[in-house]
Order: C-alpha cells, then sequence, then structure tokens
C-alpha cells in the first residue's frame, strides 16, 4: 500500500535519534499533503514540501485557532498544546498581533544580542568548569544545555533561576503529548498561571530592569499595551519556548557535530564557521518534534490538493528542510552552506520571536565547548543515543561526552 493510500501515525517514528523517518522522502515524493492519525486519534493533513510548509506558514487563512470545535487535537489528554487556549490571549493576526510583537521584540534585537554574548559566554564557562570538576563522562544536556537557556530567559523576564526544575515540568505539561492525564495537565498549568500573576504582580510593586517590567510600564490596552492576561501568558510562553527549544537543540546541534568526528576538527581547524554551522545543525535537525499546527476555518488549496474547511494541518519544517527542490545535497551536512533559507524558526507573522536569541546562545556555546574542549567527543556511539518521546519539542534523553 502506498502512503498515498495509508493513514501514517504521527508524528512518524525514527529508528536514530540524529535521522529522519524514511517515510519523509517518499512523502515529499509522492504524498505531499498526507492523511495522518494524531496521538489523540484525530485525523489531520501533514505538509512536508519546503514550498508547501513555507506557503502555509505565510497564509494568514491557516490559523492558529486549535480550539475550535472541529479541530483536530493533538493528543487525547490535551497537552503539547500551548497553542490553543493560552496562546489565543494573545492575538492570532493583523495590526493586534503585529503590536504584540512589536511590543515583545524590542528585547531581541540584534543589538540586544550581541550586549548579552559576554554575559552568555560567562555563564557557558562556568557550566562548563563544573562539568569538568565532576569528570567524564557527562550528560551535556543536563550540565549545559539545559541550563544556560534557563539562566539566560530568566534573566530577561526577571524570574528567579533557582526555580528551574519547576519551569521545566510546568513546560513538559505544556509540550507532551502523551507523559500525562489531563487532570495532572490542569493542575499543573494552573500552578504556571498563578506562578507568573504572582510574579507580576511583584514587578508592578517593585520594577526591575526585564522585559516583563517594560511590558508593565507601557501601559494597559487603553494605553497602548498590553493586559495583565496576556503579559501572564506572555511570560509563560517565552519562559517555555525561550529554555525548552534552545535546551534541546543544544544538545541536538552538538551530537550532530560530534557524529562525524571531521565536521568538529573542520570547526577546530576554522572557527570562523560557526554561524554557518549553527544554521546547518538547525536545518538538519530531523529530531524537532511535532512541527507546526494550523487549523483552516475556510477551503484552500496547498500542493494541488484540495483542503476543506476545518482542516487541521501539520507543517514539518524538518522535512521540509530535506527537500532536495529547496537545497542542494539536502541530505548531507555541509556547515559551509549559505544561504541557507531553514524553516526551523517557521515564517511569516508567527516566525519565532526569539531567534535572535536561540541563534546567539547556540553560537556561544558552541564557541566556548570549541576552545574550552577541543577533545570533545561522545561517550556512546551514535546509535546509542535516545530520543525524548511525547514532546512536541524534539529532544535527547541524554548527551553523555568525554574529552
Amino acid at each position: 500500500m502506498s502512503l498515498n493510500e495509508q493513514v501514517l501515525r504521527y508524528p512518524i517514528p525514527s529508528d536514530a535519534a540524529l535521522e529522519p523517518p524514511a517515510e519523509w522522502a517518499e512523502l515529499r515524493g509522492t504524498c505531499p499533503v498526507a492523511h495522518v492519525e494524531l496521538p489523540s486519534g484525530d485525523r489531520a493533513t501533514l505538509i512536508t514540501r519546503y514550498d508547501d510548509v513555507r506557503a502555509v506558514l505565510a497564509d494568514p487563512r491557516f490559523t492558529r485557532q486549535l480550539n475550535a470545535p472541529d479541530a483536530a487535537r493533538l493528543s487525547a489528554e490535551g497537552g503539547g498544546v500551548f497553542s490553543s487556549d493560552l496562546a489565543l490571549i494573545i492575538p492570532d493576526g493583523g495590526e493586534a498581533h503585529q503590536h504584540w510583537r512589536r511590543l515583545v521584540a524590542k528585547w531581541f534585537t540584534a543589538k540586544r544580542m550581541t550586549a548579552l554574548r559576554p554575559a552568555m559566554a560567562r555563564i557557558a564557562e562556568d557550566l562548563i568548569d563544573d562539568m569538568v570538576e565532576r569528570g567524564a563522562p557527562a550528560d551535556l544536556k543536563a550540565s549545559l544545555g539545559f541550563p544556560l537557556p534557563v539562566y539566560v530567559i530568566c534573566d530577561m523576564l526577571g524570574v528567579p533561576a533557582e526555580d528551574r526544575d519547576r519551569f521545566s515540568y510546568w513546560s513538559d505539561t505544556l509540550l507532551n503529548l502523551t507523559r500525562y492525564q489531563q487532570a495532572e495537565i490542569e493542575a499543573a498549568q494552573a500552578a504556571f498561571f498563578q506562578y507568573m500573576s504572582d510574579h507580576l504582580a511583584a514587578k508592578r510593586a517593585a520594577p526591575g530592569e526585564d522585559l516583563l517590567s517594560e511590558l508593565i510600564a507601557a501601559g494597559g490596552p487603553e494605553d497602548g499595551g498590553l493586559s495583565d492576561l496576556q503579559i501572564v501568558v506572555t511570560g509563560i510562553a517565552l519562559l517555555v519556548a525561550g529554555h525548552e527549544t534552545t535546551a534541546n537543540m543544544i544538545g541536538k546541534m552538538v551530537a550532530m557535530l560530534l557524529a562525524d568526528r571531521g565536521r568538529w576538527e573542520r570547526l577546530l581547524a576554522d572557527p570562523a564557521l560557526v554561524r554557518t554551522a549553527v544554521e546547518e545543525s538547525l536545518r538538519m535537525d530531523a529530531n524537532s518534534g511535532f512541527g507546526l499546527p494550523r487549523y483552516l476555518p475556510e477551503p484552500a488549496e496547498i500542493g494541488g490538493a484540495h483542503l476543506p474547511k476545518g482542516t487541521t494541518v501539520v507543517c514539518s519544517m524538518a522535512a521540509a528542510n530535506r527537500d532536495e527542490h529547496a537545497f542542494a545535497d539536502a541530505g548531507r551536512m555541509d556547515l559551509t552552506r549559505s544561504p541557507n533559507p531553514h524553516l526551523a524558526f517557521g515564517v511569516g507573522a508567527h516566525s519565532c520571536l526569539g531567534q535572535a536569541l536561540a541563534r546567539t546562545e547556540l553560537q556561544v556555546v558552541l564557541e566556548v565547548l570549541l576552545r574550552r574542549l577541543p577533545a570533545l567527543d561522545l561517550a556512546v556511539p551514535v546509535a546509542e543515543l535516545e530520543r525524548v518521546e511525547g514532546l512536541a519539542v524534539g529532544g535527547l534523553r541524554t548527551l553523555p561526552v568525554r574529552w
């Protein structure tokens, strides 16, 4: 039976932690608009070609209204759906959405990222010192990949980094598709919401030099600012996205570069390749998770296929980033690839607001690792690396390394 004639279970499993499922290439070639069954049991439409994914993400008809009555549920228990009820408190489109982005984006400019680099490098140095002191082998994800983005985003939001274990658990309930029961999800989300509401009240009483204090100072909607509810949800969204995705990407990036020792040696010989190596790691990430779901409130056509009103579309940016029609020799990791118009951060009005932060963190981590631990290597065979299962953003369980 061809892929055109079957309904695939989604996400599609892969036998290797860093490699794509074999089905991706066949889907792009013969069934780029495919029917899939989600963990909830509901049906959705999977898009895998570069041009189609880019078109859907840039088309305002494809919305984030995943709480619509006829929208597919991503999971039976409601996990992995930060983009539904909470996210819709943030405007979904039009001028209201652009206004929200303008208010928040001031904290993610290239100038501000440049100013943050020295502090990021110091954090990375300290974390590596601690890891080296404990000795090899070590878990790079736990020692460096997870804590660095947490420290950075907590500082930007003015929240205490010592609460990072709670943030991690709450984030997991928002992003995991299979692990939690509905009662646990609701309790965790309520606790996260209360935490951020209390933090907002504390910032209103004693403002600091952080993003949330600045949003408070901008006033409410009547003054051109955001409501308290919108600020709370903005804080939650940034805290989740600002540590979970980058923490996982640090581990995957280093694993990809160490999986072929020639890549690491190439960077040691020419550290100027760090920026293009980071972009190529983002493009090559075959373990990026669920993809971006969108809901279609009106009929549309994509990739030559008619999509009826009420269709839930899943855009696989990772599959699209392997499209040979968009990237020459797409299956090969080329550390010099430029330009590299990958879709790892999405595209259009809802492209990742924190992409400059993520890029900066990835570059800094790689620069510091190359300088401090040039002999860094995997402590286990690549085949023994394991994926985190069920998480909407993909990652490795651990990244054992030695030096």
